[in-house]
């Protein structure tokens, strides 16, 4: 279902804050063994708690290629005790696991008739690394039919980890991902803007310059800055100087500090510690507390098995009074380069 080519800004339509209510989170089922080598087995008992925190506040819809993936989804989840109540499967296949990135866009208009739409970006799993993708890029399209929302195309390369949002008309970014010439190298800064605004129904963007070592997104947002209400955010700073990571983090704190909201307000910045390094077969891996996923019933954060685990838990639950912040190992999922977040969309509730 499409509609007119006015943009969804144009229509009123807008990107809720991930802390706004959801109906539902939806995920693709993991599958692709490259994605761990070696390790996907290890990853399931993490991932199935995580679809059993954020079921207990919204429905969890999951895309699975056929009956075979999703039984086995289920024994998963039968394991961890998961309500299945709560849980709907797709038959849309993927190639991989990152919803977040290759999910759909879910914009709300309280006051349209057609309240909710999608917006279906072009994926190319980050700047084409990782071939094929291209189950993975009509996902958006296919979740617009099975819910009868019309879709909108933009028709260049965006990843839903690569933006933040407030619910207040910003949007936040990094250079590092949106201006690397591996996205849309037809696109200037300014035009990048122009789609933002039009498709996410934003008024400002702002952006910091880096993302933290080890990220093959080319540094996605969601591993460094995180909107926790509309003026404060989150962001991650690295405590040991000798760290690759530490200049890095420092100049994005100095960009935030001098930024200002549509309202003049600086912005509340709230500093959350890396973890230790987390390496595996030589390999630095993106680990990041930042990484975590705002649902109904929980704030679900990725932890390492590292001694900054509770006092990052501590800082987030500080910045979230109305939810519990539960924390749940990643230390294997992170082997895939990503955590919760890169794993996880939300629906909005409207």
């Amino acid at each position: 279902m499409n509609i007119t080519t006015a943009t969804p800004r144009e229509l009123g339509y807008q990107f809720p804050a991930e802390f706004a209510p959801h109906t539902a989170t939806w995920l693709s089922w993991p599958h692709k063994e490259a994605s761990w080598p070696g390790k996907i087995h290890t990853i399931f008992p993490f991932y199935a708690q995580f679809i059993k925190e954020i079921s207990k506040g919204e429905q969890v819809c999951i895309n699975v290629a056929d009956a075979a993936m999703q039984s086995l989804a289920v024994d998963h989840l039968e394991k961890a005790g998961v309500d299945l109540q709560q849980v709907q499967f797709f038959f849309h296949p993927t190639n991989d696991a990152w919803c977040r990135d290759h999910g759909p866009a879910f914009l709300i208009n309280p006051h349209a008739e057609q309240r909710k739409v999608i917006v279906d970006w072009g994926y190319n799993a980050w700047g084409g690394k990782y071939p094929p993708y291209d189950l993975d890029d009509v996902i958006p399209t296919l979740i617009g039919r099975e819910l009868n929302m019309p879709v909108f195309h933009p028709d260049i390369v965006m990843e839903g980890g690569s933006v933040e949002f407030n619910g207040a008309g910003t949007l936040l970014t990094s250079t590092a991902c949106l201006l690397n010439p591996n996205r849309n190298p037809h696109l200037n800064r300014e035009q990048i803007e122009t789609y933002l605004r039009d498709f996410y129904g934003v008024e400002q963007i702002l952006w910091v310059d880096e993302g933290i070592v080890g990220d093959d997104t080319d540094g996605h947002i969601d591993d460094t800055v995180r909107f926790v209400n509309s003026d404060t955010v989150l962001t991650v700073v690295e405590e040991n100087k000798a760290d690759e990571n530490y200049e890095l983090l420092q100049h994005n704190l100095g960009q935030l500090k001098a930024m200002r909201l549509l309202n003049g307000k600086q912005l509340n910045i709230v500093e959350l510690p890396m973890p230790d390094p987390v390496v595996f077969e030589d390999q630095r891996l993106p680990a990041s507390y930042a990484n975590f996923y705002i649902s109904n019933a929980a704030v679900v954060v990725p932890t390492f098995r590292c001694a900054k685990d509770d006092r990052a838990l501590q800082i987030i639950q500080q910045c979230f009074p109305d939810r519990p912040v539960v924390g749940i190992n990643s230390t294997e999922i992170i082997w895939g380069l990503g955590s919760f977040h890169c794993l996880s969309q939300q629906e909005p509730a409207v």
